[in-house]
């Protein structure tokens, strides 16, 4: 393989990356504002291009992509195509090159990832019809969850209807949990038990034993668990129903869940470094929101820590697990007992790349390993077409 492009669709964005067969980045890009007059920020051997250009839908997009790439005396030609697909159900345990079977099962899958799949579809059919011929493979968030065992993976409600509505814990951010735990084992010279927090917009803990995930807090859909940007995590069903009952819409409530909860609804921003300053200025709300935000990771830790049996390391990572010092002390704070404890001027040290943040006589190593998804989709694409 000479070249893989890596897509990651959202409903009104798509982000993109080139890598070469040595797994050097060649180029990336993000298309924003996807249905309108949108715009395309392209970084390459060049510089940096940005261009505006009117972007009535995906495959508009697609051509887009293709032709800064030209004006940059590229030819985008691609041996493979990754395709980052949120939520592959019972269906997908493993990558997959995308026919028309599978890409009907994806449409299928929409309605337990309303929001996810269906912009995710649209990329792959928008990359197949300007691609054609070229091997496509759709890689599952929710795959590298698919070792669960049934009583992590099962919900205690009716068998028969979980199993008609295919209600159970899925999970997601799976390449990221997947890619910074193969990392975090590297770095360490050895596979063991890490509890993996990928902390960003949207968030999750993962344990994971000998490089498989065993247990990990997003659920059916990634509403449930830590505390988010925009959601709000584990909540009580009996909430959704009294307010459904006292007037509130589905679509109200779903809206509410989606996107009013979390960071945003404590605080008015989801935003962590907006949460961060108002904390820091005295605001109360804000300092509640990030008391909630640790507090549930902290239990979360807590709890995988007896799933696995013991810790070989805890470790942080996306945006705000790997830029945060403040989360992470939080985070750590009160962890004593449980081995765990970070090195104030490491944990505040400004570094990029796989590090340790605690003290060299830690019990149990604090890491901060950066996620790379899109490495992560190029290689189970690669391996995917053989």
């Amino acid at each position: 393989m000479t070249a893989v492009l890596v897509v990651n669709s959202g409903s009104s964005s798509l982000k993109y990356q080139l890598l070469d067969g040595d797994e050097q980045v060649l180029a990336t890009g993000l298309v924003e504002r996807i249905g309108g007059a949108g715009s395309i920020r392209h970084r390459g051997p060049g510089g940096e291009v940005v261009v505006d250009a009117e972007l009535p839908d995906h495959t508009a997009a697609l051509t887009l992509m293709m032709r800064t790439f030209a004006s940059a005396g590229v030819e985008l030609a691609p041996d493979v195509v990754g395709h980052r697909v949120v939520h592959g159900g019972e269906r997908f345990s493993a990558p997959v090159v995308i026919d028309a079977e599978v890409e009907a099962a994806v449409e299928e899958l929409a309605a337990l990832a309303p929001l996810h799949n269906p912009p995710g579809l649209l990329g792959i059919r928008a990359a197949r019809q300007a691609f054609p011929g070229v091997p496509q493979v759709a890689v599952f968030d929710t795959a590298f969850h698919a070792t669960m065992p049934p009583e992590a993976s099962t919900y205690a409600i009716d068998t028969e209807l979980a199993a008609e509505r295919g209600v159970r814990r899925y999970g997601f951010h799976g390449t990221s949990h997947e890619y910074v735990s193969q990392a975090a084992a590297a770095f360490l010279g050895r596979a063991g038990r890490f509890v993996v927090l990928h902390l960003g917009n949207g968030a999750s803990a993962c344990a994971v034993s000998g490089g498989r995930s065993i247990a990990t807090s997003m659920g059916l859909t990634p509403l449930e668990g830590l505390v988010m940007g925009t959601r709000g995590g584990d909540l009580d069903p009996g909430a959704v129903l009294h307010l459904l009952r006292t007037g509130s819409s589905v679509d109200e409530v779903d809206t509410l869940l989606n996107r009013r909860s979390g960071l945003a609804g404590l605080t008015g921003s989801g935003d962590l470094r907006d949460v961060l300053a108002a904390a820091a200025a005295g605001d109360e709300r804000a300092e509640l929101a990030l008391g909630v935000y640790a507090h549930r990771i902290r239990g979360y830790v807590g709890a995988y820590l007896a799933h696995l049996g013991g810790l070989d390391a805890l470790v942080f990572t996306a945006g705000v697990g790997e830029n945060s010092p403040e989360v992470r002390a939080r985070v750590v704070d009160g962890l004593a007992h449980l081995g765990l404890q970070l090195d104030p001027a490491r944990n505040e040290a400004r570094e990029r790349g796989a590090r340790v943040i605690s003290p060299d006589d830690a019990q149990v190593p604090v890491l901060v390993v950066p996620t790379d998804e899109e490495l992560q989709i190029a290689r189970h694409a690669v391996a995917a077409v053989g």
